[in-house]
Parts: structure tokens; C-alpha cells; sequence
């Protein structure tokens, strides 16, 4: 057997076990290498080998981190997300590294710009596929290409082979991003999106807010991106869709700042719950198990420093669009948290009664802070989990593993509420009652 044959094999059987075990390939998303003109050694790459090989692995779905979900259809949309993951941090790799290292809320090239920096690489800029997939990226039809886009993302007739493409540098032809996807995993994304946007309807028909969960960092980008596109869909007249922001992320910041950015340039309602984090212990194994940076930051001060930072950032944001196209909530145990939100609305002159900062806990847990808070005025909301046990158990494990101090409050609290019983018994307002 060939060496070209035994690599061919390789990857059938390797198909094969991921078909069995439902979980989608990383053959899904296109060779980065080959599409971004790697292959030619005397053309200049656009974005380093190490950077997409290490991408790749970040966004391809591993079991031994508990990567995937239970049941055949739940596991290949969990891989179906990390595959959209993948596609969509790869694009934004390729465009920083075409818009020399922009940021994400910088990284804008004009027509111009786009063609003189495509010329440097060997392409053909006179094309027409060049020209079409600037149209394509021209999301708003300014004459500006970002890093935003794919605004048929919610569509349900739009596959997303046909959302992603992007410019082969070595062919100048468009190439589909995404590939190899089944019409059946096509769907089951499709159903996936027409059961979230159903959902988000009736909920805003009832005049309930929705906020979308934050998930693990290989399957965020997704999650983000299909949050970002129904909050221009439903946050043109007040904020009706909230995304989540991880202050234990060392990116989160900046990804916030991005989604602020968009929103302020089409203006719609920016909304945001903003959160410590979930998964430290398994993003910092996996991160090191397969080699990419850590992602968590490196302790607990730089989260709270992180938390304050995007805090004081929407306060920013609400200083310059005004109160009615910003709001955060607050979802946090932490006193000091609580109390530094509370400081920055004095500061800033935001009233409570304005609900554009709200506070949350969960039912069950810091009654001693959402009863001083709502003594006070401020718009605060008790988060009730609900569903099996088995379901329900692992989620508020997580919400203890965001503090560790949490024990130390649940004492807290038994000694305040002991404490309350106490004075209603001395002060007769518990008195026997006769008939």
C-alpha cells in the first residue's frame, strides 16, 4: 500500500468511527492551508501554518473533554456547532492577518485597500470572483469590509455551505468553507435555529426577554454569532435578546467590544448578561492537553478585574448611545461585584427604576443581597433552573464552581436568616394566636 494510499485509508476509517460515534469529522471544514494559497511555496501566506493547524484542533470536537452530548441528534449538532466554530475563527484569521493584524472592532478594509492588499499576495484582482467576494463580505454595502457578517445565518432555506465561502488565494476562485455536511445534519441545524428563533418570538410576543447561555470557548463563536443575528432581528426597538459574556475569559473584552461596535454602526439594542464562568478546570486541561494558549484568566483577581472592566465599558456605551439602546445584566453572587455595579450606576447617574443595569442570582441562593437590592429599588431577578435532576444537578454544580466562597455564604445566610428569626421573636411579632 502506498503512502498516499495508507494516508486515504486512514482518514475513511477515521470517517467511519465518527459516523459511528456521531460525531462529525474535522475534515468538515475546508484544508485552511490549501484555500488560503499555503500550498504554492512561491506565494505568500496569508495566515501561518501553526495558526490554522492549531485552530483546527481547538475547534475539533475531543471526547475525552466531554465534547459532545447524549443521544445521535444532540451529538452531531454539538459537533455541527464546533465545525461552525471553527469556520467562523478561521475566517477571522484570515481577514486579521489580510487587515494586518487588526483587532476585531478594527479590522475594516475599503474596496481599495482590499485589492492592494490582495495584489501583495499574487492574486489576480482584476477577477471576478474577487470582485463577488467583495460584495459578498460588504455585509452592510458600505464599501467596507469587516469581520462581521453571514446575516442569513437565521434563514431557513440558506445551507451553511453556502454562507461561508471564502477567496482561494492560489485558485482567485470562491470556495465553500464548510464541506462535506449531510442533508441531514443541514436540517438538523436548520431545526435547530427555527426552534430558537420560535421561541424567542413567543417570548417576546409575552414580553419576556430572552438571554442565550454562554457554552465552552470551541463552541461559543457559534453560539455568539446566531445571538449577535437575532438581536438585529429582534433589539430594533428595546433590548429583547441579551448574549452572555464569561468574565473569566481572557478575550472577553474584546469580543464584547466587537458586538458593541456593530451594534452601535446599525443600530440596534446592545444587550448583555454578564457572568464569571463555568468551565475553568476543563478549558485549562483541554487547552494544554491539545496546545493552544489558555484561555482562563490566571486567577481570580483578573476575573473580577475583567468583570469590572466590561462593566464599567457598557456604562461607556450607555454614556454615548443613551439608555434606551444599552443594557447588562448584572448575574453575579459576588458582593463586591454587586456593590461595584451599584457605585458605577451612582457614578453614572443611571437610576434603577431605568433597568438598564438589572442584577440577578439564582432562587436559592444570596437572598441577603436580592432583598437589599430590591429594598432599594433596583431591578433584580431570581434565576429558577428547571428539568431533571440529573440535568438540573450538574448545571447548579457549575454555578458553585463559579465561587468558591459559596459554602461561606450559604453559612452567611443561615446566620443572617437566624439572626432575623431572632429579633422577630424578641420584638412579639411572633406571638401565639387565640380563637
Amino acid at each position: 500500500m502506498t503512502r498516499n494510499q495508507l494516508k486515504l485509508h486512514k482518514i475513511k476509517n477515521y470517517a467511519n468511527l465518527m459516523k459511528e460515534r456521531s460525531i462529525a469529522p474535522p475534515e468538515r471544514v475546508m484544508c485552511m492551508a490549501q484555500l488560503y494559497g499555503m500550498c504554492d511555496q512561491a506565494m505568500t501566506p496569508v495566515v501561518d501554518a501553526k495558526t490554522l493547524e492549531t485552530t483546527r484542533e481547538r475547534y475539533t470536537v475531543h471526547q475525552e473533554f466531554g465534547d459532545r452530548r447524549q443521544g445521535v441528534a444532540s451529538a452531531r449538532m454539538h459537533a455541527t456547532n464546533s465545525i461552525l466554530s471553527e469556520a467562523i475563527v478561521q475566517t477571522q484569521n484570515f481577514f486579521k492577518a489580510l487587515t494586518g493584524g487588526m483587532t476585531l472592532q478594527e479590522g475594516r478594509l475599503t474596496s481599495q485597500e482590499f485589492t492592494k492588499r490582495l495584489h501583495k499576495l499574487g492574486v489576480k484582482t482584476d477577477s471576478e470572483s474577487v470582485k463577488k467576494f467583495f460584495n459578498d463580505v460588504d455585509f452592510d454595502s458600505d464599501g467596507i469590509v469587516d469581520l462581521h457578517g453571514w446575516n442569513h445565518i437565521l434563514d431557513d432555506h440558506v445551507k451553511l455551505g453556502q454562507l461561508f465561502q471564502v477567496l482561494n488565494i492560489k485558485t482567485g476562485a470562491l470556495e465553500p468553507l464548510i464541506q462535506n455536511l449531510s442533508n441531514e445534519e443541514e436540517q438538523e441545524f436548520r431545526n435547530m435555529v427555527r426552534r430558537t428563533l420560535d421561541v424567542a418570538e413567543y417570548a417576546i410576543s409575552k414580553g419576556v426577554r430572552i438571554m442565550v447561555d454562554a457554552e465552552q470557548t470551541y463552541l461559543q463563536p457559534a453560539i455568539s454569532k446566531i445571538t449577535i443575528e437575532m438581536m438585529k432581528k429582534y433589539n430594533k426597538d428595546r433590548g429583547n435578546v441579551f448574549n452572555t459574556y464569561q468574565a473569566y475569559l481572557k478575550a472577553t473584552l474584546q469580543n464584547m467590544e466587537a458586538d458593541m461596535q456593530v451594534a452601535r454602526r446599525e443600530g440596534w439594542h446592545f444587550g448583555a448578561k454578564l457572568v464569571r464562568g463555568a468551565y475553568m478546570e476543563q478549558e485549562r486541561a483541554r487547552a494544554q492537553a491539545i496546545g493552544y494558549d489558555d484561555p482562563v484568566n490566571v486567577n481570580f483577581q483578573a476575573t473580577t478585574k475583567m468583570y469590572e472592566s466590561c462593566l464599567t465599558r457598557i456604562a461607556d456605551e450607555v454614556d454615548r448611545r443613551g439608555r434606551t439602546n444599552v443594557s447588562v445584566m448584572v448575574a453575579s453572587h459576588n458582593e463586591n461585584t454587586v456593590r461595584f455595579a451599584v457605585n458605577l450606576m451612582k457614578e453614572r447617574c443611571i437610576a434603577p427604576s431605568e433597568r438598564v443595569m438589572c442584577m440577578a442570582q439564582l432562587y436559592g441562593m444570596c437572598h441577603q443581597v436580592s432583598f437589599s437590592l430590591g429594598q432599594a429599588g433596583f431591578s433584580v431577578y431570581k434565576y429558577l433552573p428547571y428539568g431533571p435532576v440529573e440535568e438540573v444537578l450538574p448545571y447548579l454544580s457549575r454555578r458553585a464552581l463559579e465561587n468558591g466562597s459559596v459554602l461561606k455564604k450559604a453559612n452567611k445566610e443561615r446566620d443572617l436568616l437566624w439572626k432575623e428569626l431572632k429579633r422577630r421573636i424578641s420584638s412579639g411579632e411572633f406571638k401565639a394566636k387565640h380563637n
